[in-house]
Order: C-alpha cells, then sequence, then structure tokens
C-alpha cells in the first residue's frame, strides 16, 4: 500500500550538533549510470518549513509545516514530484485561540502552530489538519481541498503534542503523540471526539527525548516516526495494532546534513511514490534562515524497517529525481514578483500575529492603514512577512507614502528576535529614509530593544523603492543589509550591514516583513504597489 493517507517548548531543543558521522544507512551506487541520472539538489526547499508533515494523494504530493506565531497558521504546500514545491493554501484561516494571538494585551511569539499533522480520508474526500495549541488542547480542521475553505471540525480537551494524525486503512482515526512518553489516541467515526487514549513507548534514557511523531501502517504493521532533536530519527513498529507493544531502532544520528554549516537532518515524514519508492522528508536546521526541507531515499530491509540511502556516507546533497509521471503543470513560484492584483493576498504571505483587517486591503496595491499606535514594531498589528530564500536572496518593494501622517514608520524589515529595517519616518510635515537597528527581545520574547536610527537621507515626492539582501547561510552570524532609490534603477546603501543571529531559540528564522504603524495617531497609511524577491 501507499501513504495517501495516512513545537517545541524552549528546552526541547539541543544546540545544533556538529556532524560526526552516521548511524544507520545505505550507501547509494556510484559510476557513469548514476551519474547521468536528472538529479535534485537539497534543500529542495531553500524557505523556512520545519516540521514537515508530508503524504500522497493519488499524483499529487502535500506537506503542512509549523509557523509558530504567523497567521495564517499551517501551510499546505503541493508538488508533483517532491522536488518542486508550491504553496497551495493554509489550514488554519486565523488563529483564533485567545487575544495574544491578535496582539491584544499579549502577545503569541513562539505559541501558536507548532509541530502538528496532515492527513487525508479517502472516505468522505476530506482533509484533515490536527495539532495542539498552547499545551491546552487540540484543535482539528478540515477541507475538502487544500486551497480551503478550511473550517474548524473540533476542539479536543487532549493537547496532542506533536502529533501525527493516521487514517487506518478501516477509517479508523489514531493519534499518535507526545514528547519522551508517546501515547496513541483513537478518535470517534467522526472525528469529534477522543474515544480512547493509552501510552504504548517510553523512551530509554539512554536515548532521551523522542518527540515529532509521524503515525504509519505499512505492510500490515503500524510504525511511529519519532525526531530525537536535534540530531536523530528513530523508527517504533507495532505488529500487534495500532496500541503496540512496540519495538524501536534507530534510523540516522549525528549524520552529516547536505546544507554546509547545517545541522543534522531530522524530524519530518514517510511518503510513497506512484511507484513504489519510499523518501524521507526532513528539515535541517539551518540559521538565520529556518529550519529547510530536505528530502532523501529510503529503502526498507527485510524485517521491516526504513534505511535513509546515504551519499558517501552523509544526506546526499544530490539524488536521482523521483521516477514520478509528468506533472500536469509547472507550480507556482515561491519567489518572484507580487504587484497585489486580485481580492486576496497570495499564499505565500503571513502576518506577525492575526492582522487587523480592517485595516489593509489589496487590489490596486497592498494598503496599509496604520493600525497600531506605539513605537515597539514587535507590538505593532498588521505586519506582513515572506520567507527568505536561500542561499541568499534580495526584496524590493516600491512604496507610495503619500498619505503617511507625522509620527508613522513604514518600510522593510529583516524580522525575527533581532531585527533591523530600513523605511520611513515622517516628522513635523518632513520625510526621511531611515535605517534602524537594535530592535531585540529577550528569551521570553518580551522587547529589551525598540531600534536605534543609525542612517538616515532626506526623500521627497511620494514614491521610495526599498531593498533588503539576506544571506541566509548557516554557520554563523550572516549580513543583511539595505539600500533605497527614488527611481527605482539606482539604488543607494543606507547604513551599515545588520547581523543575522543564527540562534535556534525563535525556532522561526528571519523573513522579510512590511509594516505601517504610528507613534502619534492612527489615521495615515502606505500603499505597497510592487514586491519582489529575487536571486543571485
Amino acid at each position: 500500500m501507499d501513504l495517501s493517507w495516512s513545537h517545541h517548548a524552549l528546552t526541547r531543543r539541543r544546540t545544533l550538533a556538529a556532524a560526526t558521522g552516521l548511524a544507520a544507512g545505505a550507501l547509494l551506487p556510484t559510476g557513469p549510470a548514476f551519474a547521468a541520472a536528472a538529479q535534485y539538489t537539497n534543500p529542495v526547499i531553500w524557505q523556512d518549513f520545519a516540521d514537515i508533515d508530508v503524504m500522497r494523494v493519488g499524483d499529487t504530493y502535500y506537506a503542512s509545516a509549523s509557523t509558530m506565531h504567523y497567521s495564517p497558521g499551517a501551510p499546505v504546500l503541493r508538488s508533483y514530484d517532491l522536488v518542486n514545491w508550491e504553496i497551495a493554501g493554509h489550514a488554519v484561516p486565523a488563529l483564533d485561540f485567545g487575544a495574544k494571538y491578535d496582539l491584544n494585551g499579549a502577545r503569541g511569539y513562539v505559541r501558536g502552530i507548532w509541530a502538528s499533522s496532515l492527513a487525508y480520508r479517502p472516505s468522505n474526500r476530506t482533509f484533515y489538519w490536527l495539532g495542539q495549541i498552547d499545551f491546552a488542547r487540540t484543535y482539528l480542521y478540515t477541507a475538502t481541498a487544500v486551497e480551503g475553505p478550511w473550517s474548524r471540525l473540533t476542539t479536543i480537551s487532549t493537547p496532542y503534542y506533536d502529533a501525527g494524525l493516521l487514517v487506518d486503512t478501516d477509517d479508523t482515526l489514531y493519534v499518535a503523540y507526545g514528547n519522551t512518553t508517546i501515547s496513541v489516541a483513537q478518535l470517534s467515526p467522526d472525528g469529534r471526539t477522543q474515544v480512547r487514549t493509552q501510552e504504548v513507548f517510553r523512551t530509554p534514557s539512554s536515548v532521551g527525548t523522542l518527540e515529532g511523531a509521524r503515525f504509519y501502517k505499512m505492510h500490515g504493521q503500524y510504525y511511529i516516526f519519532l525526531t530525537r532533536p536535534a540530531n536523530g530519527q528513530y523508527i517504533l513498529k507495532s505488529s500487534s495494532g495500532p496500541f503496540g507493544p512496540y519495538t524501536m531502532r534507530q534510523v540516522l544520528l549525528d549524520l552529516r546534513g547536505p546544507i554546509p554549516g547545517g545541522g543534522v537532518p531530522h524530524q519530518g515524514g514517510l511518503v510513497r511514490t506512484q511507484s513504489g519508492a519510499w523518501y524521507y522528508m526532513a528539515f535541517v536546521d539551518a540559521y538565520p534562515g529556518g529550519r529547510m526541507p530536505a528530502l532523501a531515499p529510503v529503502t526498507w530491509t527485510a524485517d521491516g524497517w526504513p534505511v535513509v540511502q546515504l551519499v558517501d556516507g552523509a544526506w546526499g546533497t544530490t539524488y536521482p529525481i523521483p521516477a514520478v509521471p509528468a506533472p500536469p503543470r509547472q507550480v507556482a513560484p515561491m519567489t518572484g514578483v507580487d504587484t497585489f492584483d486580485g481580492t486576496s493576498l497570495k499564499p505565500r504571505w503571513e502576518w506577525n500575529h492575526n492582522p487587523d483587517n480592517t485595516r489593509w486591503s489589496v487590489g490596486d496595491g497592498l494598503t496599509l492603514r496604520t493600525a497600531t499606535v506605539t513605537h515597539d514594531l514587535y507590538w505593532a498589528r498588521n505586519t506582513l512577512t515572506h520567507r527568505i530564500q536561500g542561499p541568499t536572496s534580495t526584496a524590493t518593494v516600491q512604496l507610495d507614502h503619500s498619505a503617511m501622517r507625522d509620527g508613522d514608520r513604514a518600510g522593510l524589515a529583516l524580522l525575527r528576535d533581532s531585527s533591523a529595517w530600513i523605511g520611513l519616518k515622517r516628522d513635523g510635515g518632513a520625510t526621511r529614509v531611515v535605517t534602524v537597528t537594535g530592535l531585540t527581545m529577550d528569551g521570553n520574547w518580551n522587547t529589551t530593544g525598540t531600534g536605534t536610527e543609525v542612517a538616515s537621507a532626506p526623500v521627497s515626492g511620494g514614491r521610495v523603492w526599498l531593498r533588503a539582501n539576506a544571506d541566509i547561510r548557516p554557520g554563523a552570524p550572516r549580513p543583511g543589509t539595505f539600500s533605497y532609490s527614488t527611481d527605482g534603477i539606482t539604488f543607494t546603501r543606507l547604513g551599515p550591514a545588520f547581523s543575522m543571529g543564527n540562534d535556534w531559540r525563535f525556532f522561526m528564522g528571519y523573513r522579510f516583513a512590511l509594516f505601517n504603524h504610528a507613534t502619534q495617531a492612527l489615521g495615515g497609511a502606505v500603499r505597497v504597489t510592487r514586491f519582489e524577491v529575487s536571486t543571485p
């Protein structure tokens, strides 16, 4: 059969381990025939998509990922070959889990959508997304198409931490979940309630932490795929049913990854192609950019255990492209130009927390009306974010600032727990283009710095081009640089390079971010007429 159906507390991630060898795996063949095959290169997506769950429905592959405090949450990606991916939609339309996700008296940084699960149920031709929020309860959303509309089916009082949802061959819904102590729950036939839950495995102390469950039934046996953060992958197998007992085997440990300076590929899921070949899609810790999906072939031992296929003792930088039917079309690119036409944002965009939908619009460009009076960008609503394309990329924004008001701040940021931006300050009827650095948070995600202006220049007229270049190659803090133009052709560097930190504890990587907030009174607006992400 195939798998057509089928985060993190701050203490749970170890510092990225140095890659020091391998624990399990088989070498791929080499030679002229192997070299002549068409190849793909890892990471297959050089953007921040962590905690991947992956599956196939017919000839189409789908994956979901963590988004923490960004809204809409839980992006659903689509591919026809496991290599080229597009963002099709979001399974969680809004983070309606409390006022903190609206930046209303509290903030939801590093909360929200952690490792979750995506599944497809053939009996009703429905997609299911399941995830726990704030260690309090579990939410289940459904849709008949991944583009949506997605709606909430139910709320379950048990928080299924790092859940993996399985649609069994008899249509029963099971959930594997937990940290170190792994449990399995059975849901009611309609998926709305929990029928039963039972501990099925307790991780040996010699292994440490296991989490990030993915739940499968293959060859009549049940498997729970688990990660050891952030340097290992293990799998449990039961031939006695979904509630075990389970035996454990190591899949990989301290395996050299495909991104120089990055971490060990781990966490993610298994998927089978139409021809019966198996693949493992994991993520690689690669800060400052985030966690990048990587793909490797998998074979199975005679007694039913998966083995990652290695190249020179490591997760390969390249492998032969999966043998799949020709795609029906090219997928939509994750970079390029957006002029904000149409009636909605394209799915590559996510807001920093939930937006105030009365204060933005698209159609004739993107209009951002000020939604918050604050000197702190981390408290400002309606900051719109876009993932950075690695290893380096540049975002260029054409901005109409003629409707700004005194005290307004608008521009383009490199956004994370240590941030910087280039943009416009309007004060006393005059407008300047400025570079601001020193926007910082502490380990509890409270603001410790609201920014210091490090460079400025006067601008006239009502239009300006802003540019941010980001180097997100992992292994060391990397530079982000800013420049501006008054004609869209000649750009002038403004300010020193900004050091983009590579600490993992914020989990999400740096993003490009468009913002407009007031420091005096609401009423001002800017219009983004063009946004482009380009690579060298």
